[in-house]
């Protein structure tokens, strides 16, 4: 039985994830962005452990979501599930990828992490330029994430850490017409986050449909893996810890 800490579980694919990894025995952490959407978070998984509550485009409330993840113990997996679409360059820049570098760099190192990209991380740019001028777009944030997945798992050689492409899948942010399986969409988080199988015990990959799959090679380039890393320790004062 694994612990897992997912955020953005109150809806969507981060609350199928929980209530699949729930279902199959596992201990499971909620996250929700108020305490309204953490009681609904609770009655929808009642079997969840608890719900922590943190506003993600806030830096001083991420901070706070780690302690509190840190004084709940030791967790086997991560998953870096919350994301928004539509919104100021600001607010992607921060909730899609500084909350996960913080937390990443905060939070105890777990066996596993698991970061949610998308296959339009493709189209991102990772330069440092068009995020000081305020251009960061969905797509470069979500190559953040392949970047930032990337760098933690060539600098932590103990722990699993990937990047994962849900495919467009019918969730609130999707739309309903999105064509993708649903059921694919959690299952490879979930499966990452807990599976026993040699496939998932790998690191520094990018899943799709529990598959590795192509992804933009620019993630791979080291001084951009480092160069993303030390401007999120520049804006949020927050170091990335050796592993």
């Amino acid at each position: 039985m694994a612990r897992i800490f997912i955020t953005g579980s109150a809806d969507g694919l981060g609350h199928l994830a929980a209530q699949h990894l729930v279902h199959q025995g596992h201990r499971v952490v909620l996250h929700a962005r108020n305490t309204r959407r953490g009681q609904d978070a609770l009655r929808k998984v009642p079997d969840a452990e608890t719900v922590l509550t943190a506003d993600l485009s806030n830096l001083e409330e991420i901070r706070r979501l780690a302690i509190e993840v840190n004084d709940l113990g030791q967790f086997d997996a991560v998953i870096h599930n919350a994301g928004i679409y539509q919104a100021s360059s600001h607010q992607l820049f921060t909730v899609n990828t500084l909350a996960p570098y913080v937390l990443t760099c905060l939070i105890n190192q777990p066996g596993r992490l698991i970061y949610l990209s998308s296959g339009m991380h493709l189209h991102g740019d990772p330069s440092l330029t068009k995020i000081q001028a305020q251009r960061t777009s969905y797509s470069d944030t979500k190559l953040h994430l392949v970047i930032l997945a990337k760098a933690v798992a060539r600098q932590w050689t103990g722990t699993y850490s990937n990047a994962v492409d849900p495919g467009w899948v019918p969730t609130k942010m999707g739309g309903r017409g999105a064509p993708d399986s649903l059921e694919q969409g959690y299952l490879t988080q979930a499966w990452l986050a807990v599976s026993d199988e040699n496939q998932a015990h790998v690191s520094g990959c990018y899943f799709y449909h529990q598959k590795q799959e192509r992804y933009a090679r620019v993630a791979d380039d080291i001084p951009v893996q480092d160069g993303l890393i030390a401007y999120c320790a520049q804006v949020t004062g927050v170091s990335f810890p050796s592993g």
